[in-house]
């Protein structure tokens, strides 16, 4: 497994090594020696998984304080535009956000630390999504931000006519308005 820097601290893309023939392929898709190897120190209690049809958004989601997460994102099928935006008030990056394409065939993985909201729009004709949360779900504490705030401004890969959104995500509160605690 190898461990990419982006620009904002503690968010990685990990690439798994992958062995291919003409059988197919066989990778270790998560190794919990190999992420402690790396600096990863997160154990994950609980794995969560989707399918979701084209022009899907879900998101922007977090977990607050104390039940925060660290998220290991990964794509079983299909192609997904995957995007978190830095909660981090203490942060320079707070407020901007780190956009990626996943797929079931580059077969990258984001793994996304405690003080990020994250979403996901659908790009494939479906996409099955796991991923592993160190934190168990809580729905008290659970919030999100607006997939269309106008100050993160996100450059999203569909047009926003598009987009198949859930009740719950379509009056989430814009940055400004979004109540957010992590330890």
């Amino acid at each position: 497994m190898q461990k990419v820097e982006t620009p904002f601290k503690d968010l990685y893309i990990l690439e798994p090594k992958v062995m291919e023939d003409a059988r197919g392929y066989f990778m270790e898709s998560y190794n919990h020696k190999s992420l402690i190897e790396l600096g990863i120190n997160t154990v994950f209690v609980q794995d969560n998984q989707s399918l979701s049809a084209h022009g899907v958004l879900r998101g922007l989601h977090f977990q607050n304080a104390p039940y925060a997460h660290t998220k290991l994102v990964r794509v079983l099928s299909g192609v997904i535009q995957d995007v978190v935006v830095d909660l981090r008030r203490e942060q320079d990056t707070f407020g901007k956000y780190f956009s990626i394409e996943l797929s079931a065939t580059n077969k990258k993985q984001l793994l996304v630390p405690k003080g990020f909201a994250h979403g996901f729009l659908v790009l494939s004709q479906q996409a099955e999504i796991l991923y592993k949360c160190d934190q168990y779900y809580s729905p008290d504490y659970e919030g999100g931000i607006r997939f269309d705030d106008p100050v993160i401004n996100i450059s999203w890969q569909l047009s926003p006519s598009q987009f198949i959104l859930s009740s719950k995500d379509r009056v989430l509160p814009f940055l400004s308005e979004a109540k957010f605690t992590f330890l």
